[in-house]
């Protein structure tokens, strides 16, 4: 059975880069993103458009190609965090996150039980047709499941070693663009307050064994988040990687 690679690589304190997957539709994008090198992608099912049926089309090329396909649920349900996983998500996001009782029972529904409570609906694609019993598959899950916090607002920055503190996470990614607006200065990424914010959240990741990491616009942003130890190190989307390029050959050829 598969090896969630960004997880071990991210226990390992290995830089895992990733991007937004937000708008397009074609499994031939998710190709594109592995040959350029991406490790894991997060298909936003948040603030995108996309159907469980898309979700499962774009997981099953993703797995095939070598891109961790992870899910950010736009709500934190059972059904949503569940049919994620079962659509072939090699780990979930949960989005604006304040609450630890909350989280908890969110993380409860990502591991079959005895330490969660997730519903058993595995068919023989999930393990590639491999021989395995139903406990040999479970226990797999649950060891390879990746488990990512958003810290987004000044709610969870102030309650970060509280929800740090639930068991199971395996990474955090900061949304600097809520989180900017909830700290009162939005868009300002080199802000001070920004600034002094991640460092915190990213001190209380390594505290607590959690690989720390964030999403970012462009590569400078991003390359900022690495310089100050982020691992889980998402940069832009699919559709803005994709508009920019275009711009600047059209740019160039029209100079």
């Amino acid at each position: 059975m598969k090896t969630n690679t960004v997880k071990k690589a991210l226990r390992e304190g290995r830089v895992q880069l990733g991007t937004a997957y937000q708008q397009l539709r074609s499994q031939d994008v998710v190709r594109a993103l592995a040959a350029a090198g991406f490790d894991w992608a997060f298909i936003d099912t948040e603030h995108g458009g996309f159907g469980i049926s898309e979700v499962q089309d774009l997981c099953r090329m993703a797995v095939k190609v070598g891109l961790a396909p992870i899910i950010r649920v736009p709500e934190l349900q059972y059904g949503l965090v569940a049919r994620a996983l079962d659509c072939g998500g090699e780990g979930v996001i949960f989005p604006r996150v304040e609450s630890p009782e909350v989280l908890a029972q969110a993380v409860s529904w990502t591991k079959f039980p005895p330490e969660g409570q997730r519903g058993c609906g595995l068919t023989p694609l999930h393990i590639d047709f491999e021989p395995a019993s139903i406990a040999q598959i479970m226990e797999h899950s649950n060891r390879e499941t990746l488990v990512v916090l958003q810290i987004e607002t000044v709610r969870a920055l102030e309650a970060r070693d509280e929800l740090l503190s639930v068991p199971h996470i395996d990474a955090v990614m900061v949304g600097p663009v809520d989180l900017s607006i909830s700290l009162g200065v939005p868009g300002d990424f080199e802000h001070p307050k920004m600034l002094d914010a991640v460092e915190k959240i990213f001190a209380s990741c390594r505290a607590h064994g959690v690989a720390p990491g964030a999403q970012a616009r462009n590569a400078a942003l991003s390359k900022r988040w690495k310089e100050m130890g982020a691992l889980f190190l998402g940069c832009s989307s699919e559709i803005q990687m994709l508009y920019e390029k275009a711009r600047e050959n059209a740019a160039a050829l029209k100079a």
